[in-house]
């Protein structure tokens, strides 16, 4: 009986060390990485690009895996990464070094379409929209704020006095850089806040040195344009996209009617347009009826657009790159989708046959000729345009409710805007097309 009491101890002992073994190997393998997916297991992938923004400005370095598990994060393990991340509802693993050394094995694979990018410095971020906007009446500044980025809110004053060198990734606001008050005239001539959006840029225009708004609105784009080719990334949305080109071509041109300047335009402001100064669009026509909400025909209006679908049949899609060779526009379409919801804006699609050859499309209506997302290179910088005005609002109008994002967590026409802005955190010989 003894004999058999023993061996049922030792048994137990032997147990006990079999745990400890077992215990102690989970100790010799540590997790060494954190691994924050942005695929459909991602319960929040707004905030993720927050966190990844977030361990830049602690000096982290973070590993974008361009097209693996929907453009995943990878950061060295540190506990208050992981604890940022539950705090703000963002799904991780950890990783331990075999573990992650299969992965950087799978993504740096010759036989996949993925790589690795790493991110190094957090870009300073300015929002270029004037002192009396309303935050959620843009879709860039909805989700700086939702997803914690810091950024500065610059305009006309900061951009003409030089301050833009102190960014490195600058977003227009809705501007209308043609000086047609975003054509609007029709609908809201008599509209207090309209009133005085006019009376405010007249001032500013007059403490420039500018006789009228839409020569102050063009030497702020020529400003911007001076500041991509030095290096900067430029981002735009809806009417800043082509009213932006547009101030380019007609530098020296007025094609502003005489309710928005006091004159009549120049009769040939068409034959007078320089399109070799132009970022994006080339051969559009200006839209000269004052009353028309619309500015060329580079856009297709949303009349137009509501006349031929509706929001349920209203979708574009992303184009696939090579993320070993084309590791910028990759990086700018890192989705955990890749056909998105369509949403209306002033300017919506971009007509293909207008955009210039050198051009990087990135995402289109098919079978149409409507581009909805491009990017291209000047000098040293980029510039991107992203049509429509809320990706999770189909026909914004003016006096609509704020969107909430924690309602649109997931959405991938946002993610589209937050890979623009970690864009510029990639290592720079590695932002290349």
């Amino acid at each position: 009986m003894k004999k058999q009491i023993s061996g049922r101890v030792a048994g137990l002992r032997l147990g006990a060390l079999a745990a400890l073994v077992i215990c102690c190997c989970g100790i010799a393998y540590p997790q060494v990485k954190l691994l924050i997916p942005m695929d459909l297991t991602q319960q929040d992938h707004l905030k993720a690009y927050g966190i990844a923004f977030w361990s830049l400005t602690r000096g982290m370095e973070v590993d974008w895996l361009l097209n693996y598990r929907g453009g995943a994060f990878m950061v060295d393990y540190q506990e208050q990464i992981a604890s940022e991340c539950r705090i703000r509802g963002v799904n991780f693993t950890g990783l331990t070094g075999s573990e992650a050394s299969q992965v950087y094995a799978q993504v740096q694979s010759e036989e996949t379409n993925t790589d690795v990018i790493r991110l190094e410095t957090p870009p300073r971020v300015a929002v270029y929209a004037p002192p009396n906007f309303q935050p959620w009446d843009d879709a860039v500044t909805l989700a700086l704020e939702y997803a914690e980025i810091q950024y500065d809110k610059i305009w006309v004053d900061d951009v003409l006095s030089g301050k833009l060198a102190e960014y490195d990734w600058l977003h227009l606001h809705h501007e209308d850089f043609t000086g047609q008050y975003g054509k609007f005239y029709a609908s809201f001539a008599a509209a207090a806040w309209y009133v005085e959006q006019q009376v405010m840029m007249e001032r500013k225009a007059k403490e420039h040195g500018f006789r009228k708004v839409s020569e102050m609105e063009k030497r702020t784009a020529r400003v911007i344009k001076e500041y991509i080719a030095g290096g900067g990334f430029l981002f735009a949305m809806c009417s800043a996209t082509d009213t932006f080109d547009i101030a380019l071509a007609a530098e020296n041109v007025d094609i502003c009617d005489v309710m928005f300047d006091g004159d009549p335009p120049d009769p040939d402001a068409q034959q007078r347009l320089d399109f070799s100064k132009s970022l994006a669009f080339t051969d559009f026509t200006l839209e000269r009826n004052p009353m028309r909400y619309e500015y060329s025909d580079i856009d297709q209006p949303p009349s137009d657009l509501l006349a031929t679908q509706n929001q349920a049949t209203d979708y574009f899609t992303l184009f696939e790159f090579s993320a070993k060779f084309d590791p910028v526009p990759t990086m700018l379409t890192q989705n955990h989708v890749n056909v998105l919801k369509g949403f209306l804006g002033q300017t919506t699609n971009f007509k293909k046959g207008l955009i210039r050859n050198s051009v990087v499309l990135l995402a289109e209506k098919e079978g149409l000729d409507q581009v909805r997302y491009l990017h291209g290179n000047l000098g040293r910088g980029t510039f991107t345009f992203y049509g429509g005005h809320d990706p999770e609002d189909y026909q914004h109008a003016v006096g609509d409710p704020p969107t909430d994002l924690s309602l649109h967590r997931n959405s991938p026409g946002y993610r589209l805007i937050l890979n623009n802005i970690l864009f510029p955190a990639a290592k720079k010989k590695e932002q290349k097309t």
